[in-house]
């Protein structure tokens, strides 16, 4: 039975793998190897992300090059074992990590458990993440380098409300270089972003809060800037590390 197990989780749907710059938070403007996995358990109103799972998986044909090639579907480990190795061997130094990324991966966290362990031995791993499926996290944790987890603000989302679900996530997560980002729009309560601020201050006061605002249709910020000011002001002093930051990798014009 294990055997077959192992099995199940060998091959698993994904979107694309490249390599580029990450665009948002505190690792913004390193290098990472990107893995997107499809789906998602949530339907916020400013996603800008394809999370279908496609016939087939774009895989850069080579790194950074912005070409891509396609391949069947389900990707095996090894594959993508195998051009991890690769690009590190071609780019020695080069890649900052490896940044799990969707959709939401947690809905992928059975076979995270078997994956991430042999990605963290080629690179440190980052994960993307709504932090609404904390019942997930404890058996990745420990494979786990860097945590980007999302607060998902109703006014900004409009989702449900997600705080118990975000304070758990956050409970576990600082074990690891956790940073919390929230998405604002000019829909955002202050109330919201307040009562953000104040659950991660609850859990410490030094875990970077990012606040980034939406990026419009045209690759432009969507906010203005007297609003971002004002969303800065409402929180600061709460945190130790308040920053806002766009989504860097539109105006990079990078993937």
């Amino acid at each position: 039975m294990p055997a077959q197990n192992t099995l199940m989780h060998d091959t698993a749907p994904l979107i694309e793998v490249f390599s580029s710059l990450q665009g948002e938070g505190v690792l913004a403007g390193y290098r990472q190897i990107f893995i997107r996995f499809p789906g998602c358990n949530l339907e916020c109103a400013f996603c800008d992300t394809r999370i279908e799972a496609p016939p087939v998986c774009r895989i850069e044909t080579k790194p950074g090059s912005g070409a891509f090639s396609d391949h069947p579907q389900p990707i095996s480990l090894s594959t993508v074992l195998d051009l991890v190795h690769r690009w590190c061997r071609q780019l020695p130094d080069a890649h900052h990590s490896i940044s799990i990324t969707g959709g939401e991966p947690m809905l992928h966290a059975d076979l995270l458990a078997h994956w991430l362990p042999e990605l963290n031995i080629l690179l440190p791993v980052h994960l993307e993440t709504n932090g609404t499926m904390p019942e997930y996290l404890p058996r990745l944790i420990e494979h786990l380098d860097f945590i980007s987890m999302d607060i998902k603000l109703p006014t900004s989302a409009a989702t449900p409300a997600f705080w118990h679900e975000h304070r758990c996530f956050l409970e576990i997560a600082v074990e690891r270089e956790v940073s919390v980002k929230v998405i604002v729009g000019e829909l955002t309560s202050q109330q919201d972003l307040i009562k953000a601020a104040d659950l991660v201050a609850e859990i410490d006061d030094e875990i970077p809060f990012i606040i980034q605002p939406v990026t419009g249709r045209d690759g432009r910020v969507a906010v203005p800037a007297e609003r971002l000011l004002s969303y800065q002001a409402a929180v600061a002093g709460k945190l130790a590390d308040i920053r806002v930051l766009p989504q860097m990798h539109h105006f990079l014009e990078v993937l």
